[in-house]
């Protein structure tokens, strides 16, 4: 009869329903496990962190070595780059023990006289930086105002941009930072270096530290026109001059790195040069010793070359008093 649905057929359908039902749940089985699905995370961070290996790892202690090393004297400031790079290893000790640990502020003013160490203080620094995951590269890009600032309108924002997109992944050592800011002359653009500096400094924290040095006075009131300078400057170190003692040992060490050495008369004048250059005007540290003895060396190759004759290693690589001592600091005729 027309329309009448037999026993047979309900069987039939209640198959068909089974079999969907199972189908559906097959599928949503292997939905579960396909590729890319997110999965419960198991790792849970370790209890206990062993630092001095974190300490062997990071390989910092050789660099923190050639501070020593390489460095005479300059005590302070060793001790803050020690304990920077402590503070550093430690946070990295936190995060990886999932404690709270956001990125540490690494902006740096390196204030003191010219000649104190602070660009080679700032290339080790890079390095520590890097070893420690802080920066990409590990590299120092070290520019003044005239990197920066243009000469025209529309001039400083691509040079400025153009040395930061080279500083990136490292670190970007800014000497004599306050000359960017000249209030006294309005059509000047350090203004604008200065600002796109600024944010970069917050923006781009993760990928970039930038170091700014110069005259601690200068400094100062560099920073207290520009507070947003100020409040980005997380460590601040102060690069003392060198004593007497320490520029006579700088003194022995760049001669002795270019083969040569001094003898008894010139050592005793080499002091007094030190003690009498001091004194004098535009007094540069390690970098007035190293113009001496580049001075002293010319000298004595002069000496050598009107002497004329046969030489040996010996007579080539000493320095003696005449040649310290013909110099106008010495003389009194000037600085040189």
């Amino acid at each position: 009869m027309g329309g009448r649905v037999g026993p047979g057929h309900d069987g039939e359908e209640r198959r068909e329903n089974t079999a969907k039902r199972r189908e559906v749940r097959s599928m949503t089985t292997l939905d579960t496990t396909m590729p890319g699905a997110e999965t419960p995370a198991t790792d849970a961070p370790p209890a206990r962190l062993d630092l001095a290996a974190l300490y062997r790892e990071s390989e910092i202690g050789p660099l923190l070595a050639e501070l020593d090393r390489d460095l005479i004297g300059l005590q302070p400031v060793k001790n803050r780059i020690r304990e920077i790079a402590a503070y550093l290893l430690v946070a990295k000790a936190r995060k990886t023990l999932g404690l709270e640990a956001s990125t540490p502020t690494l902006h740096m003013a390196f204030t003191g006289n010219p000649g104190t160490g602070k660009t080679t203080v700032a290339l080790r620094m890079a390095g520590i930086l890097h070893r420690l995951g802080y920066v990409r590269k590990g590299h120092l890009v070290s520019v003044t105002r005239d990197d920066l600032v243009g000469q025209y309108i529309g001039h400083t924002a691509p040079k400025t941009k153009e040395v930061l997109k080279r500083a990136m992944g490292g670190v970007l050592f800014i000497d004599e930072a306050y000359y960017l800011y000249r209030p006294e002359n309005e059509k000047d653009y350090g203004q604008e270096a200065i600002e796109i500096l600024l944010q970069v400094m917050e923006n781009q924290r993760d990928d970039l530290v930038v170091i700014l040095a110069g005259y601690a006075d200068r400094m100062q009131t560099f920073f207290s026109a520009n507070p947003g300078f100020r409040s980005r400057i997380a460590h601040h170190i102060d690069f003392p001059d060198y004593t007497d003692d320490e520029l006579f040992s700088i003194a022995e060490v760049i001669a002795a790195k270019e083969g040569y050495r001094f003898d008894e008369g010139a050592k005793a004048a080499l002091a007094d040069y030190v003690t009498a250059r001091r004194a004098q005007p535009d007094f540069a540290n390690a970098r007035s010793i190293r113009n001496a003895f580049d001075r002293a060396r010319l000298r004595q190759a002069i000496r050598l070359f009107e002497a004329g004759g046969t030489v040996d290693a010996e007579a080539l690589s000493t320095i003696t008093a005449d040649e310290i001592r013909a110099s106008r600091v010495l003389t009194g005729t000037g600085v040189r």
